[in-house]
């Protein structure tokens, strides 16, 4: 693989860290901008939001940038979100810097995804988006738990200047190491970009990546309350559990970028399989300590195999003019996935069967995900066929 895509792990990496360490920072947060904790969780929400509006909004402002610039632009302001928020003086500025740093997310991340794809031959594309994405993955198992105990040892501030030093390096990387384009982009420099999102089969592929991941945050946003209150492990046990999780991201990523490249359909079909597969089997084990560590590091596995073919399917529906801006669209997609299955889980723990039930219930949620790809691919057959039935 080049090393301009280790550029883009890079970049991955620090956007990575930022959405997700906040998390293990709420307490300090809380009591240093004199906020609750549930406020200081809608900083979480907030960024969600911001990456689901960032995509539209800079895919509308950016359509016919050279990408490099665009990836250079944005870790630009990735950079300054996160020096914003360590230089916040009190809750609604770190609230407006996490929403500017998040609108970097789902345009770096759907750029980078096209860039990926056009530094290798067209058989490696989907392992290169799967490199690419494990900046993500290790930004939550190293990334993540360091910037953790950086700011509950040294204050919360701490972390967003270590992120900020992150997003310097991973500029200079990206300008020193992704080639420039040549003088035409005619993926993003002809016709209307925005009218693949008209598409009835790009359409199809971000609702697939919604349910899918609507299902894993419907169960990890509450893995630590199931794990203590339902399988019983102490509070200091999560965290050594979560690094199986963490584990099995980055095998699933790379096992889910290898069989997208030679069979796409089948592993986007059989990902989903997986993951449906992966939450029934932690819903029925959690009564076993060894049995559920095992079903987690599963979970996790079949979680992050569904990201390359799901990105890569969208982005073969949107070949041509707006790929870029359609591979930022499923950024996005996983972002809103993220924040409705945190309100589903939240849902069946108050008003459904409760935290014991909440995988089987996430289980479930896949399976539409299927129905959706096997719609897509009938609608596609009969699209093909029907210049024929005219004839």
């Amino acid at each position: 693989m080049p090393l301009a895509l280790y550029a883009l792990t890079a970049g991955a990496f620090g956007i990575g860290i930022t959405e997700f360490v906040i998390m293990g920072l709420l307490l300090e947060v809380s009591v240093d901008l004199g906020v609750s904790i549930s406020a200081a969780g809608l900083l979480i929400t907030g960024y969600a939001l911001g990456v689901v509006a960032g995509a539209p909004l800079l895919g509308a402002l950016t359509g016919r940038w050279r990408r490099k610039t665009l990836l250079m632009a944005l870790m630009v302001v990735f950079t300054l979100g996160n020096l914003a928020c360590a230089l916040a003086p009190d809750y609604w500025t770190l609230m407006a810097a996490r929403v500017l740093t998040a609108f970097a997310h789902a345009s770096f991340f759907g750029i980078g995804s096209v860039v990926a794809t056009g530094l290798v031959a067209s058989h490696r594309k989907a392992s290169a988006i799967a490199i690419m994405f494990t900046g993500l993955t290790v930004a939550n198992i190293l990334g993540v738990p360091f910037g953790t105990w950086l700011g509950q040892a040294f204050g919360w501030r701490a972390t967003f200047w270590a992120v900020t030093l992150i997003g310097i390096v991973a500029l200079l990387i990206i300008a020193l190491l992704v080639p420039s384009e040549g003088k035409s982009e005619p993926d993003e420099r002809s016709g209307n970009t925005l009218a693949v999102l008209a598409r009835p089969q790009v359409l199809l592929g971000l609702l697939t990546t919604v349910l899918s991941w609507i299902g894993v945050f419907a169960a990890f946003t509450y893995i630590a309350p199931i794990l203590t209150q339902v399988t019983g492990y102490p509070e200091a046990a999560v965290s050594p559990i979560l690094l199986v999780f963490g584990g099995g991201l980055i095998a699933g990523n790379l096992i889910g970028g290898r069989l997208a490249d030679r069979w796409l359909v089948p592993s986007v079909l059989g990902t989903l399989v997986a993951l449906s597969a992966a939450l029934l089997f932690l819903g029925f084990t959690l009564d076993s300590p060894v049995l559920s560590v095992i079903a987690v590091g599963l979970f996790g596995a079949a979680a992050f195999s569904t990201v390359p073919p799901l990105q890569m399917w969208v982005l073969g529906k949107a070949e041509g003019a707006g790929q870029g801006l359609a591979s930022s669209f499923n950024i996005a997609a996983f972002n809103l996935g993220n924040a409705i299955g945190a309100w589903v889980g939240g849902v069946v723990i108050d008003h459904g069967p409760g935290l014991a039930a909440l995988p089987l219930v996430a289980g479930f949620i896949p399976l539409a995900a299927i129905a959706v790809v096997l719609a897509s691919i009938r609608h596609e057959r009969v699209a093909a066929l029907a210049p024929r039935g005219c004839a």
